[in-house]
């Protein structure tokens, strides 16, 4: 479950899957092109992500990834915090949602703090660049603005499913509580496995 909390953080920044080791198939090299993305969600969602820049372009993995962000919330988001995924291919010009799987792909998440909670334990700091900029790694996240300046990241090789397979995709997550849309994001991006 740890894993699987790890691929949710990676696949909402940089779009990554770590899946179970039975699922996957013998690859190459992995790159991310085109990385893109936007806010989807309402106007006055409370929950925006302002920035996020990520480079170089492609992003190899395993390689080096810098990144940087800016985001904001005018509500604490706390416990109980849905996230619902939509992953997309698209195949033949028509983008066909990819089914949950081992709780991978378009899947519902009851609470993305409990995700956050497997990553690192509570009462463990926070990774770096985390802990340097005082940004949390836990829920809640109290209301305010968050920004993590330009930094530098390692990513490890990992195995891919089988069936995330070279092709261009759509990640759409949607954090909510109660019933209510909090924020919305949405990732696109080519993969290419040599």
């Amino acid at each position: 479950m740890e894993r699987r909390a790890a691929l949710l953080l990676s696949l909402c920044t940089a779009a990554l899957f770590v899946p179970r080791a039975a699922s996957t198939a013998p690859r190459g090299p992995t790159q991310i092109v085109g990385f893109a993305w936007k806010n989807c969600g309402a106007a006055d969602d409370p929950a925006v992500l302002k920035a996020l820049e990520v480079s170089p372009d492609p992003v190899s993995i395993p390689g080096d990834l810098t990144a940087s962000a800016a985001g904001t919330t005018s509500v604490e988001l706390d416990t109980p915090l849905a996230l619902n995924l939509t992953l997309e291919k698209e195949v033949a010009g028509i983008w066909v949602k990819i089914p949950c799987v081992d709780e991978i792909g378009s899947c519902e998440y009851p609470d993305a703090c409990d995700l956050l909670d497997q990553l690192t334990p509570p009462g463990q700091d926070c990774p770096e660049p985390l802990h340097t900029y005082g940004i949390p790694c836990h829920c809640p996240f109290k209301a305010g603005d968050y920004s993590l300046p330009q930094s530098d990241f390692y990513l490890p090789d990992i195995d891919l499913p089988f069936w995330l397979t070279n092709g261009n995709y759509m990640v759409k997550g949607i954090l909510g509580r109660d019933g209510k849309e909090l924020g919305c994001l949405q990732v696109s991006l080519r993969l290419h496995s040599g």
